[in-house]
C-alpha cells in the first residue's frame, strides 16, 4: 500500500497515513511559474496499490485538476491500482439538469476521473446518492454520521429535535434521529439566489426543545442561518448545527456569527476556517477513511463502515 497527497489537504493524508501504519508517500506536487501543476512520485508505485487523497474543495478546480495529474502519473508509473480518495467531492451538487442547457457536471468529473485511470473512488457523504451511481467504476461511499453521533450523543441534551433545513436533507436527518432517539422536523425554504435562502415554514414540534440542524454540506451557511431563525422564532431552545464538509466562505463566516446558531460541528474532509469567534468543531474522520482504505487494501468489505450507531 502506497498512500499520497496532493496540495488539498496534506494534514488529512497524514493522519490517515498514520492510522494505516504507512508512511504518507514522497511525492512532488507543486505548480509552474504559469500555474500548471507539475507532479512526479519520487519512490517506486509499479505494482503498488496506490491511494491518492485529494479532496476538490476550493480552489476546486485546481484541486480536481491536479488530482487527474497524479492519477495519470500514477498510471505511467506502472502502479498496480489506482483509488482515488475524495473525502468532499465537488461539482456533487450539478447532479442533474434542472434548467435548459446546463450540463450534468458531477457526472463529467466521474467520466475525467475514469478516463485518467482511476481504479475505484473512496469518498464521503455525497451531496446527492446518485452521484456514485455516475462512475463505471467501484466507489464506496462513507458516511460521516458515526463520528457526528458519538459527539452528540457526549452532550447529553434533553430531549432534542433533529431538523432538516430542506426536503432533500430529509433522510439524512431522519437518519440521525433514529439513532439519537430524537424527535424529527423539516423546514421549508425557498430560494431565492445562489447565495440567499428564506425558510418559509416548519413540520415538526421544535418549542422549548434543543434542535440539532443536520445538512451535508454548508458554503454560504444561507440554508442554515434562515431555518435556525425561524426555529428560534418558534420556540427552539439551544440550535446547533451539524455538516459533514464545512466549505466556508467569508460570507457563511459572517451569517453564522450574526445568527442564532451556537455551535458548527462539522468533520475536516476539508481544511477548516477558523470561526472568528464563532464556536466550529472539526471531527477528524482519518480513522473511518484509514479503515476504508485497510479494507480496500485487504479485499474486506467495506459496507459494516455504512451504518449509524444505535444507542
Amino acid at each position: 500500500m502506497k498512500i499520497f497527497s496532493g496540495s488539498a489537504h496534506r494534514e488529512l493524508a497524514r493522519s490517515i497515513a498514520q492510522y494505516c501504519k504507512v508512511p504518507l508517500g514522497d511525492a512532488t506536487v507543486d505548480s509552474f511559474p504559469d500555474g500548471e501543476t507539475m507532479v512526479k512520485f519520487n519512490e517506486n508505485i509499479r505494482g503498488r496499490d496506490v491511494f491518492l487523497v485529494q479532496p476538490t474543495c476550493p480552489p476546486t478546480n485546481q484541486n480536481l485538476m491536479e488530482l487527474l495529474i497524479m492519477v495519470d502519473a500514477a498510471r505511467r508509473a506502472s502502479a498496480a491500482r489506482i483509488t482515488a480518495v475524495i473525502p468532499f467531492f465537488g461539482y456533487a451538487r450539478q447532479d442533474r439538469k434542472d434548467q435548459p442547457r446546463v450540463p450534468i457536471t458531477a457526472k463529467l468529473v466521474a467520466n475525467l476521473l475514469t478516463a485518467a485511470g482511476v481504479d475505484r473512488v473512496l469518498t464521503m457523504d455525497l451531496h446527492a446518492q446518485q452521484v456514485a451511481g455516475f462512475f463505471d467504476i467501484p466507489v464506496d461511499h462513507l458516511y460521516a454520521s458515526p463520528a457526528v453521533i458519538n459527539y452528540l450523543r457526549a452532550k447529553n441534551l434533553d430531549e432534542p429535535v433533529v431538523v432538516s433545513p430542506d426536503v432533500g436533507g430529509l433522510k439524512m436527518a431522519n437518519a440521525y434521529a433514529q439513532a439519537m432517539n430524537a424527535g424529527l422536523a423539516i423546514v421549508a425554504k425557498r430560494r431565492k439566489s445562489p447565495t440567499e435562502v428564506a425558510a418559509t415554514s416548519i413540520i415538526g414540534e421544535v418549542e422549548g426543545r434543543p434542535v440539532i440542524l443536520v445538512d451535508d454540506m454548508t458554503e454560504t451557511a444561507g440554508t442554515l442561518c434562515a431555518a435556525a431563525k425561524l426555529l428560534k422564532e418558534h420556540g427552539a431552545r439551544d440550535i446547533m448545527a451539524c455538516v459533514s464538509h464545512a466549505v466556508l466562505t467569508d460570507l457563511g463566516i459572517e451569517r453564522l456569527k450574526s445568527s442564532c446558531i451556537t455551535e458548527l460541528v462539522c468533520t475536516n474532509s476539508v481544511p477548516v476556517r477558523d470561526g472568528e469567534g464563532f464556536k466550529i468543531t472539526p471531527l477528524c474522520v482519518a480513522d473511518l477513511l484509514g479503515e476504508g482504505i485497510n479494507r480496500i487494501h485487504g479485499d474486506e468489505s467495506v459496507s459494516s463502515l455504512f451504518e449509524i450507531p444505535r444507542t
